[in-house]
Formats: C-alpha cells, sequence, structure tokens
C-alpha cells in the first residue's frame, strides 16, 4: 500500500503534470506558428526572425537570481527562477524566464539535472534534463570538427606552420570522464596520425558553447567561430579557426542550435532553455538571444546564472550584460539554512551523501555565524550598482527560528528578503518574493561593471580578486605570466576576465568556507577564448573535465519496459 505522506519525486510531479501544447505558450509569448519549430508537442525552437517581429515592443525588467556560495548539493536557484516566474503570475504580472540546458555531466553525476524541483520545474522533465532538441551535441560535433582539422593540418604538411605545442584547442565529451583528462592520441602508424599529449574538456565547458551563450546573431556566430585561436606559430603569431577554413563548417553544424529553445513551468508559463556553459569553467549563463526573446515577451524577464554571486553573477555583470548591451533591474540571492550552517566551517559535505544529522538540528546561532558568505555575496551585487532581494529558499527540515535569524541579517544589511516555498507550494508560494522583487525592480539603479576592459589582463584578474573574492594578493605561475604577456602582445589584452575557480568558496580552495580574506590567489594557467570574447584564467586545481563520484546518480536512472517511462532521474 503507497504511504499518503510521501512526498512524489520531481520526475513523479513532471510526469503527472497538465502540458499545454507548446504553440499555447508561445501565443502567450506574443507569438504565432510561424516563429516556431516543433520538436514534439511540448518543445519548440523559436526562429530569429521572431527578434524582428518584437522589437517595437517595451523591455520587460530584467531580474538575475543567483545565490550564495553553495552547499555541493546547490541551494536551488533554478528552482527558485521557476518559482519566481510562476509567483509572479500570482500577484497579476506576467513573466518569461531564461535558463540553461543541463550537461548529461551533472545529470547522471552528483548534482542532478536544472529543471528545478518539486512544483516549480520546467517540463517535460525527461527531455529538457536528456538530449533536448540536441543543441550540446552540435557543440560537442562543432568542437571536434575543428579538433579533427587542426591536426590533419599538421598531418598534411603543416602549411601554416602551427607549433604543434602552442595548440590549446582540445576535444570535448558531455559526460564526467576523468580518464579523459589527460590522454596521449595519434598512436599506431603514420597514417594514423601525430603522438602527442592532450585530453578532452566537458562540451559545456568548449569556447563553442559559450559562443552560443554570447554570440547576437547568426552572422555574429559566424564571425566568433573564425576568431576562435588554438595556438600559434613558431614566432608566436596566433592561428585561427577561419586559417584552417573550419569556422563555416562549424557554423553550419550549429545553424539550428542558434536559435532558443521553448519549453513550460509546471503552470504553464514560458520557459526559455537555451546553451549550458558552466559558471566554474566558463561564464555560466543562458543565452543573450533567449533574453533577447525574452525580454519582449512578459513583464518580468527572469534569469539565472550559474552558482554563487562571485562567479556566475559577476560573469553575468561583467561579459554576458557587455555583450547584450542589457542591463538588470534587481537580483535575486538565494539562501538556504543549511548553507549558511555550513560556512561556519563546523560541518564537513559530501558530493553525494546525506547532510550531517548535527546540521538538520535547530540552532539559529548557527545561522547568525555562517552568515558571513551571505553578507559577502550581498555586497557582491552592490558592487555593481543592484539592488539585491535575498531569497529564503526554504526545506522542510528548516527551524522558525533559523529562518527568523537570516531576515534579521539582511535587516542587519538593510536589503529586502523574504522567505519562498516554492518547491512545495509552486508560484503561490513564491508570492512573498514576487513582491519584493517587484519593489526591488521598481527602484533606480546604478548598473556599472566592475573593470574597465583597457586595463590590462592581470590588473583586471587582480580586481575580480580582492574586490570580489576578497584575496589579499595574486600570484601567477611562470606559464601564467607566459600567456599573458603572449595574449597582450598579440591585441587580446582588452577582453573581459572569465575566471575558472572553485564554486564551493569564495577563494579558490574549496574548504574555506565563509567569506574568507587576505589569502593569496594562486593562477597556474590563462588561456584566451577569443571567439567568444574573454580571457580565462585557472585558479588552483580547478579541471575542465569533472569525474563521476562514487556512486552517481546514473546508476538510479532506468526506463520501465512496460511503459516506456523513465524511472529513477531524480
Amino acid at each position: 500500500m503507497t504511504n499518503p505522506t510521501r512526498v512524489p519525486s520531481d520526475l513523479e510531479i513532471a510526469q503527472a503534470a497538465k502540458l499545454l501544447p507548446i504553440q499555447a505558450i508561445a501565443e502567450q509569448m506574443g507569438l504565432d506558428s510561424d516563429d516556431i519549430e516543433l520538436y514534439g508537442n511540448y518543445m519548440a525552437k523559436i526562429k530569429l526572425e521572431a527578434l524582428e517581429k518584437l522589437q517595437d515592443r517595451p523591455n520587460a525588467k530584467y531580474i538575475l537570481v543567483t545565490a550564495i556560495t553553495p552547499t555541493p548539493l546547490g541551494e536551488g536557484k533554478s528552482t527558485t527562477t521557476v518559482g519566481l516566474g510562476q509567483g509572479m503570475y500570482h500577484v497579476g504580472k506576467t513573466a518569461t524566464i531564461a535558463i540553461r540546458q543541463p550537461s548529461q555531466g551533472p545529470t547522471f553525476g552528483i548534482k542532478g539535472g536544472a529543471a528545478g524541483g518539486g512544483y516549480s520545474q520546467v517540463v517535460p522533465m525527461e527531455q529538457f534534463n536528456l538530449h533536448m532538441t540536441g543543441d550540446i551535441h552540435a557543440v560537442t560535433a562543432a568542437n571536434n570538427l575543428l579538433a579533427a582539422m587542426i591536426d590533419n593540418h599538421i598531418y598534411q604538411g603543416n602549411p601554416l606552420g602551427i607549433d604543434p605545442y602552442s595548440v590549446t584547442w582540445r576535444r570535448v565529451v558531455d559526460v564526467n570522464d576523468r580518464e579523459l583528462r589527460n590522454i596521449v592520441a595519434g598512436l599506431g602508424s603514420r597514417t594514423d596520425g601525430r603522438p602527442h599529449q592532450t585530453g578532452f574538456d566537458i562540451s559545456v565547458a568548449s569556447e563553442v558553447m559559450a559562443i552560443l551563450a554570447l554570440t547576437t546573431s547568426l552572422r555574429d556566430m559566424r564571425e566568433r567561430h573564425g576568431r576562435i585561436t588554438i595556438g600559434a606559430t613558431r614566432d608566436k603569431q596566433p592561428i585561427t579557426a577561419e586559417m584552417l577554413k573550419a569556422a563555416g563548417a562549424m557554423t553550419v553544424l550549429m545553424k539550428e542550435a542558434i536559435k532558443p529553445n521553448l519549453f513550460q513551468t509546471l503552470e504553464n508559463t514560458p520557459a526559455l532553455v537555451h546553451a549550458g556553459p558552466f559558471a566554474n569553467i566558463a561564464h555560466g549563463n543562458s543565452s543573450i538571444l533567449a533574453d533577447y526573446i525574452g525580454i519582449k515577451t512578459a513583464d518580468y524577464l527572469i534569469t539565472e546564472a550559474g552558482f554563487g554571486a562571485d562567479i556566475g553573477a559577476e560573469k553575468f555583470f561583467n561579459i554576458k550584460c557587455r555583450y547584450s548591451g542589457l542591463k538588470p533591474d534587481a537580483a535575486v540571492l538565494v539562501t538556504t539554512v543549511r548553507a549558511m550552517k555550513l560556512h561556519t566551517g563546523k560541518y564537513r559535505v559530501r558530493p553525494g551523501r546525506p547532510l550531517p544529522e548535527e546540521m538538520l538540528k535547530e540552532n539559529p546561532e548557527d545561522v547568525i555565524l555562517g552568515a558571513a558568505n551571505l553578507r559577502k555575496q550581498t555586497e557582491n551585487i552592490q558592487k555593481h550598482g543592484v539592488s539585491p532581494v535575498v531569497c529564503i529558499n526554504r526545506f522542510p527540515t528548516d527551524h522558525d527560528s533559523e529562518v527568523e535569524a537570516i531576515f534579521q541579517v539582511a535587516k542587519e544589511m538593510g536589503v529586502r528578503c523574504a522567505v519562498s516555498n516554492h518547491w512545495a507550494e509552486g508560484g503561490k508560494g513564491a508570492v512573498e518574493l514576487a513582491k519584493a522583487v517587484i519593489e526591488a525592480a521598481d527602484e533606480p539603479n546604478q548598473f556599472h561593471f566592475l573593470y574597465d576592459l583597457d586595463l590590462p589582463i592581470k590588473k583586471k584578474i587582480e580586481i575580480i580578486a580582492t574586490e570580489i573574492y576578497g584575496a589579499g594578493r595574486v600570484t601567477y605561475e611562470s606559464l601564467a605570466e607566459r600567456q599573458i604577456k603572449q595574449y597582450e602582445e598579440q591585441g587580446f589584452g582588452k577582453l573581459p576576465i572569465c575566471m575558472a575557480k572553485t564554486h564551493l568558496s569564495l577563494s579558490h580552495d574549496p574548504n574555506l568556507k565563509g567569506a574568507p580574506s587576505g589569502f593569496t590567489f594562486p593562477i597556474r594557467e590563462v588561456r584566451a577564448s577569443v571567439g567568444a570574447g574573454f580571457i580565462y584564467p585557472l585558479a588552483g586545481q580547478m579541471r575542465t573535465m569533472p569525474g563521476l563520484p562514487k556512486s552517481p546518480a546514473a546508476e538510479r536512472v532506468d526506463i520501465d519496459p512496460e511503459t516506456g517511462q523513465v524511472v529513477g532521474l531524480f
């Protein structure tokens, strides 16, 4: 007999949802059947021509959802984004949300998908979290085509004079696979290629994915692919994808992926899903094109930036907004009781394992003690001239006294704070949050970038490290020093910075909780993503190819052979 008090899983809630045909969702946005391309009944791509149709409409208020430094389990930014979007309708407003496509890495690893959770989800959930409309496969194919053409060019006599040891372009695959981090390729006979050490990144860390997220048109995408710099000649002159005659074919592989995907929430409100760059490796934001469409289709456009405000939000402000020209009206800073307790430094939370029992006991003093991270992340938003709203994403295990402690901290900081029960109640549970966001967005703000692009690369790195992370100084390994010098000599010095660092701390060290200060921030390597349009420093032991945990989520995913339904997916 089924236990009537059992909370349904995310998958069960999603599979029980009553979905509208995707054409009805498009109509809510002012689009018709000519503006979309159907992928079944409940998914569609929006043609870029719709931008011209929408251009004369007023812009929605532009809201960013970010968070404090999370536990390894995440604090529910995607769920909050969905819940807030649904909640706007409960207070008489319309909202379109814009979120990233999840990678199969976290889907089959530890963290899970990115469709939200509980009664604040994007549906159909299975398609959302798996292949969707094939965009990540297109990214993988385009990336690996360029890799093959680089190796073939060198094998066929190397007429461009590429220095093989300068090549930075790696192959990608969209699964966590530590065995591919460092490999030797080209083994066998001479016709099997040139033996050399290389490796794989995860697909969402590819520059092709970053280009998809930052491009503004098909023409712009073609130009960005041409600017991709894969290495240099022996006299340090850059080699581009255009010079290798690969950029055109790469764009052909991406010509469908460039179109934003349209889904719906559990409450049948619009959800744009497009691009999926990681925030701890890449810039961690959904696409500019989705925002260009979404900002013309409702009263509010709500988008999410990956991980904490020190990573995804900083990159949203200084990279995405720089290229889109859009200005945020307010930011939601998601926090949880469990994350506040983690930042006391008293508890050890391990990926894929339940929270420690001691951490679940009522203890408002721990919440106050762990508030340093919340204070710092609030300050990081305010440094960009944007009004923050603290959202307490409430869990069933939270105690009233602990929630009240967060309100107390927010009051001391002089910022708005709202508790939200969107996971359990859907949009109606986010009404308090929606009202607070509306108030914040109506206030005038002074949005500005953190740094000037004309500054030297090192100076831009140091501004981010000291002002956003709290570092005392930055050090550079000799490789990073050489790379920075070369990029500036090649004319790439005026690009924004996209820092690759751990998401589990404000610092480079995942073990440093709270708001550490005065630490040394080490840069071990610096890459140039010229096509995407940023410089890409790697701090500490940050890896561009994750590994699977001891018990990956993939072990629990299966198919019911009788019904054909997916089981075990969250």
